[in-house]
């Protein structure tokens, strides 16, 4: 690659190592200054715009060295090593799971070095000596010594980090929409079907039933199909894209999956964008699907409105339920969420003049089911760039 060089990490800026403040210790706590952990990061997301702690101003006096500017990149160097890293959008501290590199703007752009990083994370991983406890943890160090190719040009690095951040604004843009409808579909379930409010009107109430006059409540099974995974055996799975995509319970969240299956089962276990999912070990997931067709695995279900009306309606109404038992069943290592708790889940029905209620909520359904769509387009084409501009397959002078 004419024009670039090889570099360690730790030549690339400043490398700041967070620091967590004793909790015993409120006075530290609850400021303005962000306080970001890796459970605040989301895989392959850039930004984190949400966090549980933030720094007082006596924490920021007293670790003021660490501060982080924005633009900085915060790489995660113990527990999730080579899944997570963030680019600060605004100031804030880290913890000391995280290491920062703070770019010398005098030769490295900061979107660059965030997908340099990002590029490079499989090295991070790999650079992890071992530890007595097992846990997954790099060095400061270690994590220094790493070495990256960088073009000397900086006009060149800004290009490569304009192309690449226009796939992930486009990205961040979306999921601040779907955010908003999540939001939205929320507000409105809650007003219409649990506080029985139109316009800011209460419905008349039956006294007996508690629900609006001419309302039922039926049982899950009465209202929609309720189809369980099919049960693959470990061998059946490949990381290496043979075959047919498979969703296992920790795919559910995030629509996207690694693991595949050369193995032919019934079509009925085909998921398609948009479809209901419940994962039903561990922690109970509810989400649409939003990515590729694949086939369901057992311990997790597929809900399938009988009337298409109801599609959306039912991804709201059984969150309750399910969160309930999530949080009351016991007594095994693992909670598991059984078809006996399903079928007893109680679904509120409106009358017929409720058409057009239903029918906004899965208006909001399909439109986060596209956007969801456009964003797995723009993160498979940015992935498909990634290595290409880091390697300098693709020349941007």
């Amino acid at each position: 690659m004419s024009g670039w060089t090889e570099i360690n990490i730790g030549s690339l800026g400043d490398v700041i190592t967070g620091n967590t403040p004793l909790t015993t210790n409120r006075d530290l706590y609850g400021g303005p200054y962000p306080f970001i952990k890796p459970t605040d990061m989301e895989v392959d997301r850039r930004h984190v715009d949400s966090w549980e702690d933030s720094y007082s101003e006596l924490a920021f006096k007293k670790y003021k060295n660490a501060f982080i500017p924005s633009g900085a990149t915060g790489v995660v160097t113990i527990g999730t090593v080579g899944e997570k890293l963030f680019q600060a959008n605004q100031p804030c501290f880290t913890n000391q799971s995280v290491n920062v590199v703070i770019p010398d703007k005098n030769y490295y752009d900061n979107d660059f070095v965030y997908y340099l990083m990002k590029y490079n994370l499989p090295q991070v991983s790999a650079a992890n000596p071992g530890t007595a406890s097992g846990r997954h943890h790099v060095s400061k160090s270690n994590f220094c010594a790493i070495k990256v190719r960088v073009p000397q040009n900086l006009s060149t690095q800004r290009r490569i980090g304009s192309i690449l951040s226009a796939y992930d604004d486009l990205i961040e843009n979306n999921l601040k929409r779907i955010k908003l409808l999540e939001e939205i579909a929320q507000r409105t379930y809650e007003e219409w079907f649990v506080k029985f409010r139109v316009n800011g009107e209460q419905l008349p109430i039956d006294e007996k039933t508690g629900l609006p006059v001419g309302w039922e409540r039926k049982n899950l099974p009465d209202l929609a199909n309720i189809l369980y995974g099919y049960p693959f055996k470990a061998n059946d799975f490949n990381n290496q894209q043979k075959g047919t995509p498979i969703i296992r319970i920790r795919n559910i969240p995030i629509s996207e999956t690694s693991d595949f299956t050369t193995q032919i089962v019934d079509k009925k276990y085909l998921i398609r964008k948009g479809d209901l999912l419940v994962g039903m070990d561990g922690e109970f997931h509810i989400n649409n699907w939003y990515g590729a067709q694949a086939y369901l695995v057992q311990r997790s279900c597929k809900i399938e409105a009988k009337n298409k009306l109801f599609q959306g309606y039912l991804g709201q109404a059984i969150v309750a339920p399910v969160k309930f038992y999530e949080a009351t069943i016991s007594g095994a290592t693992v909670a598991h969420l059984g078809k006996k708790h399903l079928d007893e889940i109680l679904i509120t029905i409106p009358t017929d003049d409720f058409k057009t209620e239903l029918e906004k909520l899965n208006i909001l359904l399909k439109q986060k089911v596209i956007l969801s769509s456009q964003n797995r387009i723009l993160k498979e084409s940015r992935d498909i760039l990634l290595p290409k501009l880091m390697n300098g397959t693709i020349k941007v002078d």
